[in-house]
């Protein structure tokens, strides 16, 4: 696995169907096609395709909610438990954090505190860290080009981890 991606927790509509980012306003799975991190243009339901290239996924939260304002705090302490657990056992190069909430909470940044999306100083579990936008319709912080910008700074970023000796 070479990049580990990484939720926030399951959406209602992902919760009843069994795959991720599947919200009919989700933009998750085209910008995976648009920025070509993958091949040929993939929905929700091929979520158990990733590995075939190099990617996994996962949720921090395992509860499904319509939002993210039910999440308690301890849940958050629990998942950042299981997810450090978790990239030890599979060792990505990168953990692509999505959403800057998500990364606020493992890393202990204050709400509001401004982070870049892109990569980012801090490693997790020896793995690089990425932040990518939460591409849920519901998130109206970045429009769709700078959406497909981070993603393709993801792609950029694997071709050079791959080309390094």
């Amino acid at each position: 696995m070479r990049v580990l991606l990484v939720g926030i927790n399951p959406g209602v509509k992902s919760s009843q169907c069994g795959h991720h980012f599947a919200g009919p306003s989700n933009r998750f799975w085209k910008l995976l096609y648009d920025s070509r991190l993958v091949p040929e243009p993939i929905g929700c339901e091929d979520d158990d395709r990733l590995h075939e290239w190099g990617f996994g996924i996962t949720n921090l939260v395992p509860r499904p909610t319509p939002g993210i304002d039910t999440l308690r705090p301890e849940e958050y302490v629990a998942g950042a438990q299981v997810l450090r657990r978790k990239i030890r056992r599979v060792k990505p190069e990168v953990v692509a954090f999505i959403g800057v909430t998500l990364f606020r909470s493992v890393f202990g940044r204050r709400p509001g505190q401004p982070v870049a999306l892109g990569l980012q100083e801090e490693r997790l579990e020896g793995a690089r860290v990425v932040v990518l936008p939460n591409p849920s319709g519901r998130n109206a912080n970045f429009s769709y080009a700078e959406m497909l910008e981070a993603f393709v700074g993801l792609r950029r970023l694997l071709g050079k981890l791959k080309s390094a000796p």
